[in-house]
């Protein structure tokens, strides 16, 4: 099995401090980033603390700065990296809460602030059954409800970074997916929401957001169909008057 010695280097924080550390170590070929850190907290250093759950790319849980480039640790493999010494820091537009593990407490505010279900003028009643809806219908809107939360985009966003207030990639493609929805009646409330001072149109569309986004959901995009979408509801609203 094919074996080289690699450095990670990872930044490090703690009682309002920061420090790196570095940790030398054998990987194999199929080792991933997360395995080499559980490998340094198993073996090397103990106090190393990260989050980390399913393992398999689904949960967003390991979300991290690999090399300069927010990557989930599980997903990525150190030979892959294409260098022996590998920088690992957290996630960059949050606050730091230990070594590796970043505040999602404002991450997961913005995205309750957009109301991320259903808004119903009139429910069915049990006895009436499902809301239907057609296969081209869905395709409207899924790519945008793959979304596992893992907060690379809003590492990778510079808006975020400097407005606190911005709602950010995540919580935009989140109301972008309700909006499109066709069970969904919350335009009257929703957009309001998202078009304002903070939302969609805080946006400059460098689209670093999609890049970084291991599902492919595509949040410049949706931030996009939300601006037309603004637009429009504005449009109508005028022309009421």
């Amino acid at each position: 099995m094919e074996e080289r010695e690699v450095t990670f280097i990872v930044k490090r924080f703690y009682r309002n401090e920061w420090r790196e550390d570095r940790y030398e170590f054998k990987a194999v070929r199929g080792m991933t980033v997360l395995d080499g850190l559980f490998h340094i907290r198993d073996n090397i250093d103990p106090s190393l603390s990260f989050r980390a759950s399913c393992r398999m790319g689904i949960c967003g849980s390991c979300g991290m700065v690999i090399n300069g480039k927010a990557m989930l640790a599980c997903s990525t493999q150190i030979f892959d990296l294409g260098t022996d010494v590998v920088r690992i820091e957290p996630l960059r537009n949050m606050e730091a809460l230990k070594d590796l593990i970043s505040d999602f407490d404002d991450f997961f505010e913005k995205h309750r602030r957009v109301k991320p279900y259903l808004i119903r003028k009139e429910e069915k009643s049990i006895e009436e059954g499902e809301y239907i809806q057609t296969p081209d219908e869905l395709r409207k809107y899924r790519q945008y409800s793959l979304c596992i939360k893992c907060g690379l985009c809003y590492d990778a966003c510079s808006i975020t970074g400097s407005n606190k207030e911005y709602l950010g990639p995540a919580a935009l493609a989140s109301a972008c997916r309700f909006i499109m929805d066709s069970r969904d009646q919350g335009e009257d409330e929703r957009i309001p929401l998202v078009s304002d001072h903070t939302g969609c149109w805080r946006c400059h569309f460098m689209a670093e957001c999609s890049e970084v986004c291991p599902k492919e959901v595509d949040p410049a995009d949706a931030i996009q169909k939300l601006k037309r979408k603004a637009l429009i509801y504005s449009l109508k609203r005028l022309f009421r008057r």
